[in-house]
């Protein structure tokens, strides 16, 4: 009998499901918020029944969504992203079409695009069926990101490719019509996995950390901790003549940015869940199902702030909280700006003993965490502004689930004001949904229908 441990990231809450359903009527508790009009998906990585993959990264996507509105929740569906990744196609790293499609879905221009950062985008239907690879008409013809970041001002979408080999790093504008208005190669970056960015009014920041590419990684995903390579964040200007400004930070990893903004003295401020080598290399053991992961619980990423001052060249560093944090957020309508609120999931470690929703005040170091109980952890929480709302945190968290006690997931709907209260609603699934990774909430009124 073999006692090898199964792969985390395809057991548990990771376990994947073998097909696609569609339920219509689903059971509301509660009641939904009236602003609640429009359609939540969520991306994660599903391989197919009878295929193992080497990294947690390189599952295929699976997309579930749900469409809410007038207080009812309508349907929940689940389609693999038909990629060539999806039939096993063996991946070179060269055909930008062969893409795992599987760490994020967005919604610019009138179009879903699933994204995960090694590829190009493709496209999908608001019923989560796969039109195709999309290519902004031809002029992206590198990979893109998984994390671009929508201006909430003027509709842009800024993204980035970043490359093991020359150029290292690319960084395009995209209108809020859908059209390439920028496409920059930045100069000075290295072969490092910057799977995140961060966006300013005035700056888009870069991540040049000690994660880099190394032949020798045979897990899939081609990149080691480097402790000899010069950690960097570099300051692009959105605007004017080009040209990036690098800042020497210190040696750690970040996979998520929380959110950056200029402070009052005109200083660059980044925050997010920050690694340092121990916890990195705990995570990389999870990820690739290595011999040892998990032994240590306490080291994972913990919110962290930077603060990059153009006057003196030089960034500084602070913890903001201890707990064990991923997958961040915040109200997007303060993306780029100052903002006061944030939100994670809490995983068990540094004293914590489940999973929980956090909701953290940088402003006092105030912390509010919603429970999920035994054997029930959530997704990502995604913020969607109450109607008439006046304060930043005016509005809910959504976030699926997974109860494995239950065999079932929910939809939560939180009072993302405070995270103490009982959930506002939630709503029955028709089955139980893996641990995913990034949504979107995509309102009717933003021409989703």
């Amino acid at each position: 009998m073999s006692t090898e441990r199964p792969k985390p990231y395809i057991s548990r809450h990771y376990e994947p499901v073998a097909d696609e359903i569609t339920g219509h009527g689903l059971t509301v508790n509660g009641t939904l918020p009236p602003e609640l009009n429009g359609r939540y998906f969520r991306n994660g990585h599903n391989p197919k029944p009878g295929i193992t993959p080497s990294h947690w990264f390189r599952g295929a996507g699976m997309l579930h969504g749900l469409r809410l509105g007038n207080g009812r929740a309508e349907w929940y569906r689940n389609r693999w992203v038909k990629t060539p990744f999806l039939e096993d196609v063996p991946f070179t790293g060269v055909e930008l079409d062969v893409s795992v499609a599987g760490t994020n879905i967005i919604f610019h221009a009138g179009k879903y695009l699933a994204l995960q950062e090694a590829n190009l985008p493709w496209q999908v239907t608001s019923e989560l069926e796969t039109v195709g690879v999309y290519d902004f008409g031809g002029k992206l013809t590198t990979s893109m990101t998984a994390h671009p970041k929508e201006d909430p001002v003027t509709g842009e979408l800024h993204f980035f490719s970043y490359s093991p080999f020359p150029p290292h790093l690319t960084y395009y504008v995209a209108s809020a019509a859908g059209e390439i208005i920028r496409a920059e190669q930045i100069e000075g970056a290295g072969p490092s996995l910057m799977h995140d960015f961060a966006l300013t009014a005035e700056h888009a920041v870069f991540l040049d950390l000690p994660v880099v590419f190394n032949h020798e990684e045979h897990s899939g995903i081609p990149y080691r901790w480097d402790s000899n390579y010069r950690a960097r964040m570099g300051v692009l200007p959105r605007t004017g003549p080009a040209g990036i400004t690098w800042f020497d930070v210190d040696q750690a990893a970040l996979l998520h940015v929380t959110n950056a903004y200029i402070d009052r003295q005109g200083r660059v401020v980044v925050e997010g869940p920050r690694y340092d080598r121990a916890a990195w290399e705990n995570s990389w053991k999870w990820w690739v199902g290595a011999p040892g992961y998990g032994v240590t619980p306490d080291a994972g990423s913990t919110f962290h702030r930077w603060i990059l001052d153009p006057a003196t060249g030089r960034a500084t560093d602070a913890p903001l909280d201890d707990l064990v944090t991923e997958f961040p957020s915040i109200n997007d309508d303060f993306t780029g700006a100052v903002n006061k609120y944030s939100y994670s999931i809490a995983f068990p470690g540094a004293g914590h003993d489940d999973y929980s929703t956090i909701k953290f005040d940088t402003e006092t170091g105030e912390r509010q965490l919603f429970h999920h109980g035994a054997d029930r952890m959530p997704g990502e929480a995604v913020f969607v502004p109450a109607a008439g709302g006046t304060r930043e945190d005016d509005g809910y968290l959504l976030t699926i689930v997974s109860d494995l006690k239950a065999d079932a997931s929910q939809l939560l709907v939180l009072d993302a004001s405070d995270l103490r209260k009982d959930p506002v609603a939630s709503v029955e699934l028709p089955r139980r949904v893996p641990a995913g990774i990034h949504g979107h909430w995509i309102a009717d009124q933003e021409g989703s229908l």
